[in-house]
């Protein structure tokens, strides 16, 4: 840009040389020529340093913008640090802008390979926010060259002393203390150099492909486990209680066959009792006949009465009513039989 400047230079001065010496020759119409291409270079040539901010420097000015500071030079010595706004730089004696250095937060991810204490390779990503200071701006100019290598620099190393002293799960839960840890080292060693780092942050811890696999799988059969045991417990429990819930339903039927039996006992002691009494002469054995063979009717009956009923047939007739009374009978006389011996 310097060389097409000067080039301009040069030609709007042979275009105005020209002008003079054709105009003292008398040629008019090639000196008015030469005059408008003057004119249009010195156009062009003024627009130029307007574009690339040279104007000010033709009038000894220049402009420094908002969150930034120049480094002026007087003789390739530096001189003094130029605060924003406008400032008188005659560059007639040797003073000139060295550089720019921004004031604005500026951030720097450094990505950082290492191994943890169970050999795991891990990559530890950390987030610098850094600025320069503005009190200490020629620290910060002239004694590093490259700001961006020299903590990437100081990261790696303080990461790769770190983390090789933990295990991997213990490097997700003390990331605060790595981070603490470098931001402490670069507070000391920036410094130095004019840098203020106002915060680091380790945004990111990536295992290798095949450890994260295995970590969720190793998850996965963990809360699988748990989940078996729920669901062993709860099966336990739903037949505990259905158990127990037979168990009372047993115990209440038992209650109600009972009750039923001894509402039947009774029914049947009072109709022997009022038989023999209404009728003179009969015995209970002739009574009990014949509430047999009324049940056996009855039940007879209920058979006759359903069509889908299931039921299983025993020689049966009016003689067999005997039978079964005297099988009652009989069992009756010999449980008499034997309780009067254990008495005896």
């Amino acid at each position: 840009m310097h060389l097409y400047t000067a080039c301009m230079w040069h030609k709007m001065i042979f275009f105005f040389f020209f002008f003079w010496w054709l105009k003292g020759k008398g040629c008019y119409i090639f000196s008015s020529i030469c005059l408008c291409f003057g004119i249009l270079n010195s156009c062009l040539l003024f627009w130029n340093c307007w574009e690339t901010e040279t104007m000010g420097n033709l009038f000894c000015c220049v402009q420094v913008d908002q969150s930034t500071v120049a480094i002026k030079e007087r003789f390739g010595k530096f001189d003094d640090v130029l605060e924003p706004g406008c400032h008188f730089l005659p560059w007639c004696i040797g003073s000139q802008i060295a550089g720019y250095l921004t004031l604005r937060l500026q951030q720097l991810d450094v990505r950082c390979e290492t191994k943890t204490k169970d050999n795991v390779f891990v990559t530890v990503v950390a987030s610098i926010q850094y600025r320069a200071l503005s009190d200490k701006a020629t620290d910060a100019f002239y004694k590093l060259s490259n700001t961006r290598s020299q903590i990437q620099a100081y990261v790696f190393d303080v990461i790769r002393a770190s983390v090789p002293k933990i295990n991997l799960d213990d490097v997700f839960e003390q990331k605060n203390q790595i981070a603490k840890a470098v931001e402490n080292e670069l507070e000391k060693a920036m410094s130095a150099y004019g840098y203020e780092i106002v915060q680091t942050l380790i945004v990111d811890i990536e295992p290798d492909e095949h450890v994260k696999r295995a970590m969720n799988e190793i998850n996965a059969a963990a809360r699988l486990r748990v989940a078996a045991n729920e669901k062993a417990e709860a099966e336990k429990i739903v037949q505990i209680k259905r158990a127990e819930g037979d168990a009372e339903a047993k115990y209440l039927a038992g209650l109600g066959v009972a009750r039923q039996r001894q509402a039947i006992v009774d029914g049947l002691r009072d109709s022997v009792l009022g038989f023999s009494v209404n009728v003179p002469g009969t015995t209970a054995k002739d009574v009990l006949d014949m509430v047999l063979i009324t049940q056996y009717f009855d039940t007879m009956k209920e058979i006759g009465a359903s069509s889908k009923s299931s039921a299983v047939f025993i020689p049966h007739g009016p003689g067999a009513v005997g039978d079964i009374a005297g099988q009652i009978r009989q069992g009756l006389l010999q449980g008499a039989a034997v309780e009067q011996q254990n008495l005896l």
